[in-house]
Order: structure tokens, then sequence, then C-alpha cells
């Protein structure tokens, strides 16, 4: 009987294993901020600066803490607490009333904002909001990607300010501001919102229509009310033309494939074979 055949070179053959691939489905679509002019930026930064510096919304922390005490230590006080006089315990309240209490001052302008990339997607999920503004250096700029879905979907005017946390955040009393919203109920930022709002570049979302349009300016669409008062009134058969009149109108989406993308874990590593043990 002929021999069976053996691997070339020594020692036995080692099979590879296959590297785990993961298969992942992405958005086809790509979404980003408008461009923003240099001047409209700065236009944006100076009126927002002067107008919370006018205001003196700030936040102010309490910097003091308690230092832990000994057992022996909190003994020691408590025997020299019984023999404290009245005149020192009328000078700490004294020094307490004159500090500030921590927080936002004042309070009514603070919610009239909204501060935090947080606090603004809710305010937007809500419809709260009269105007967004998100900083440029946030970084990984996935934090802020979903705003601009957001902001289109609720007709907010948003865009991305450059160096908005640099100038803002000290203003305020906070270490960075990376996304600011102005409330529908703010009565402190009404001239300044209307000042910004002609300088937002306008967002696009593929498969959002773009609501933030004049409706002035195209006379085909109709506001919401009269097209309920026009439902009401005719029957099913006018009802399905008039869905089709609008189908025709509007814009088709067009739809694309979904991205496929195979995801290699670290494939730069070099992968050694495990050692094999010596028998003595």
């Amino acid at each position: 009987m002929a021999a069976a055949p053996q691997a070339s070179g020594r020692g036995s053959v080692r099979k590879t294993r296959p590297l785990p691939v993961k298969t992942s489905l992405n958005n086809p679509y790509v979404t980003c901020w408008g461009a923003l002019e240099r001047e409209d930026m700065h236009f944006i930064l100076q009126t927002l600066e002067d107008r919370f510096q006018s205001l003196g919304l700030q936040k102010i922390e309490d910097k003091r803490r308690k230092k832990k005490q000994s057992p022996l230590q909190k003994q020691s006080g408590d025997t020299w607490s019984m023999d404290m006089d009245t005149g020192e315990d009328s000078k700490e309240k004294k020094l307490e009333d004159n500090q500030q209490a921590s927080g936002w001052t004042p309070a009514h302008i603070r919610k009239q904002l909204a501060i935090g990339v947080n606090e603004v997607t809710r305010a937007l999920e809500r419809n709260e909001l009269l105007l967004a503004l998100v900083c440029k250096s946030a970084k990984p700029a996935i934090i802020t990607a979903h705003l601009v879905q957001l902001s289109v979907s609720r007709t907010v005017p948003a865009c991305q300010v450059p160096r908005l946390s640099e100038r803002i955040a000290p203003v305020i009393g906070l270490k960075c501001v990376l996304a600011l919203g102005f409330r529908k109920n703010t009565a402190a930022f009404v001239e300044e919102v209307k000042a910004i709002i002609p300088r937002v570049p306008s967002l696009r979302v593929p498969w959002l229509p773009d609501r933030l349009e004049d409706p002035k300016e195209n006379p085909e669409t109709e506001s919401l009310e009269s097209q309920d008062k026009e439902i009401l009134e005719t029957s099913f058969e006018d009802l399905s033309k008039h869905k089709r009149k609008l189908a025709d109108h509007q814009e088709a989406v067009v739809l694309q494939p979904l991205r496929i993308k195979k995801l290699i874990p670290n494939p730069n590593k070099i992968r050694k074979p495990p050692k094999s043990k010596k028998t003595t």
C-alpha cells in the first residue's frame, strides 16, 4: 500500500482559523450640517456673548468642601461645641447669608434655555425650541449628528457654530457648551433669536421634505387647518382623488439600498500560534 502523503517541512499541518467577520447594515444617506459663513459666525457669537453678559446669567457652584474628620477630632469638636459663644455663631450665620447660593442666577432666565446635548435633544423631541445651536468642536461628531434629523422633523432652524463652547461657556460659568437651544417661551432672547434665524443655513435630510420653506413663497402648499376642513367636508371618493393629487405634486424620495459593511476586529493584529509544550 502506498504511504499517505506527508506535509513538506517539519511538524504537522496546522489549520489556520478563519478571521471573525461581522456584517453590519449602514445608512446609505449622508446627513451633515450646513456651512456657516465666517461673518455670520462672528455675529452669532458676539450677539449671544453680549446678551448673556447684560443679563448676568451664570452658574454658581459651592466650592467649599467639608474635610473628613477622625473620630477623635469629632469627639473633641463635640466638647468644644458646648463651650462656644453665641457671638461666634452669629458671625458664621452672617457669612453664610452673604455667600450666594449655588445654582443658576437668575433662575427664570435659565428656564428659557436648553443647555447641553441631552437637554436640547429632549426639548426638540417635545417641540419646545425656536432655535438650536451646536458647537463644532464636539468630538466624536456622532454626539450631535442626531440633532440634524430632529431639527428638520420639528421645523426648527439649527446650525453648527465653531467656537461656541469656547466663547459662551466662560461667560455663563460652565466648562463647555456643546449645544444651546432657545425655548418658545423665551422673553429675554426674542430679538437675538429673530436676528440669528435669517443667518442660519438650511438643513437637508433626503427622506424628509424641506418644511422650513415659507408657505407664502410656495402657493401649492396649504395650511394643515384648511386641509382638515376640506377632508371633513368631502366624501370618500373625493378624498381618494385629493390624495392622488397630493402624491403627484410631492417629490418622490429616491430610495437607496443599505450599505453592507464587513467589520474585522483588529485586522492588523499578528496572531502567533500557541507554543507546544515540550515533553521530556
